[in-house]
């Protein structure tokens, strides 16, 4: 995993921050900041699934200071409590990370269509997950899986219908 382009936040050599603390209210804000540390480490770095024994975020060297295995199932219950990552296994050894929630994606995306002129008329699913278009965008890089999650939601809400092509990147979507 590379780190070269990711900054660690100031708190992160805090050595109680390494404590799950006992204080309800504290604990909250630090379950808070251990989500946002993932999230921004995980979506920088173009990380789709935290491996909980792998992951290097729960150790900081410098400060000789990581997380007991306690802490690191409480880290990851919150995050998957918030919506923030899935199980991949039923072990819970590797989680996805859910770099936005799929709700987010779908406005994202839809925001996405409007701004790029593809209201009434068609995009492949290959363009949301690989296109030249998407440069910069939340969804760049997502998983087809998830892409697709996001587009059920806009369908839901009448915003667009997918048609199934011959490959699934092939796949159509139109946005109304």
């Amino acid at each position: 995993m590379s780190t070269s382009e990711f900054e660690y936040p100031e708190f992160y050599s805090f050595p109680p921050f390494f404590t799950i603390q006992p204080v309800i209210a504290t604990r909250e804000k630090q379950m808070a900041l251990w989500r946002d540390l993932i999230l921004r480490y995980y979506s920088t770095n173009k990380i789709k699934t935290l491996v909980v024994h792998d992951c290097p975020l729960w150790k900081n060297q410098k400060i000789k200071r990581e997380l007991n295995s306690d802490d690191i199932d409480a880290v990851m219950k919150d995050l998957v409590e918030s919506g923030h990552g899935e199980w991949e296994d039923e072990r819970q050894t590797r989680c996805r990370i859910l770099w936005r929630k799929p709700h987010q994606l779908a406005s994202d995306i839809y925001d996405w269509a409007q701004r790029n002129g593809f209201i009434n008329s068609v995009c492949t699913l290959y363009e949301l997950h690989s296109g030249e278009d998407i440069n910069g965008t939340s969804f760049q890089g997502a998983d087809e899986e998830l892409i697709r999650r996001a587009l059920s939601i806009l369908e839901e809400q009448g915003k667009c219908t997918i048609f199934q092509g011959d490959t699934s990147d092939e796949d159509g979507i139109k946005f109304f």
